[in-house]
């Protein structure tokens, strides 16, 4: 995986976990975890775990023998979690490219991944990798967002920062909110030899202290702040002063409340 738009590194943990964090990925974090079977002795994979925010309540959940170990393919999320989870006991941490797993076959029987398959280039890869590291029957549980079109909150960013870059804007928005449909996902999941797939619409509410607090989650909270910097014909605070304009427009100020729109998705490995 070497597509810039997946690369979270420098300050981008930081402002990603503190601006981004409680509003949009703590409401599906809870709602994902409480979905993971927590069985006695259960062995759990998180793939794509950030800033520990899913890993934290998976924690919280599962029985204290459970074996839980959270992967990423960027380090530097890995050490920010850990260095914010250090006092958590029971979380083994793992760099790990989601389509090129360093475990064993049949390793784990549940694997979770929160807002992350969109950032994968080869899914179909990433999901065979799953498939083959967890048990007969093991549960795949993750979440994706619907359109953009659907997160309003988003499609606001994308397109003020659009504004400033007419020509070639950042490309960033169009991946996180690229997997919204269900028969492509069912499609994906199915091609790597999950059965009982269930796709649900899962619409929640997340609220930041302030319009600006949410937009420098949005600019400076994933790899669109370091495009405007290398691009230097626009100032990161400017972009970010406009997208707390939108952002107020549409949805108020201190707080500001978004509406959020996403998709849960579980599903079980076959028989080898």
């Amino acid at each position: 995986m070497t597509d810039s738009n997946a690369v979270f590194a420098g300050s981008i943990p930081e402002n990603y976990d503190r601006h981004l964090g409680p509003v949009l990925f703590e409401p599906y974090a809870r709602d994902l975890a409480r979905r993971v079977p927590a069985a006695e002795g259960a062995r759990v994979l998180e793939v794509a775990c950030g800033t520990g925010i899913v890993t934290r309540h998976l924690r919280e959940r599962l029985p204290a023998a459970s074996r839980l170990v959270a992967s990423d393919l960027n380090p530097p999320m890995i050490d920010y979690a850990r260095r914010k989870l250090q006092e958590t006991r029971g979380i083994e941490w793992h760099p790990a490219d989601a389509c090129v797993l360093p475990f064993p076959d049949e390793s784990f029987d549940a694997l979770v991944c929160q807002f992350g398959l969109m950032f994968v280039p080869d899914k179909p890869a990433a999901l065979r990798e799953a498939q083959r590291v967890l048990s007969d029957g093991g549960a795949i549980l993750l979440n994706v967002w619907d359109s953009l079109d659907r997160n309003a909150f988003a499609k606001a960013a994308h397109e003020t920062i659009a504004s400033f870059f007419p020509d070639d804007p950042p490309t960033f928005y169009q991946v996180p909110f690229s997997l919204h449909r269900t028969d492509t996902l069912e499609d994906l999941l199915a091609g790597a030899g999950f059965s009982d797939i269930r796709i649900d619409p899962v619409s929640l509410q997340g609220e930041s202290p302030s319009a600006r607090d949410l937009a420098t989650g949005l600019v400076e909270g994933n790899p669109v702040g370091n495009t405007i910097r290398e691009r230097g014909t626009a100032s990161v605070a400017d972009v970010v002063k406009a997208v707390a304009e939108a952002l107020a427009r549409e949805f108020g100020d201190r707080p500001v409340r978004i509406p959020l729109h996403a998709f849960d998705v579980t599903a079980r490995a076959g028989a080898r």
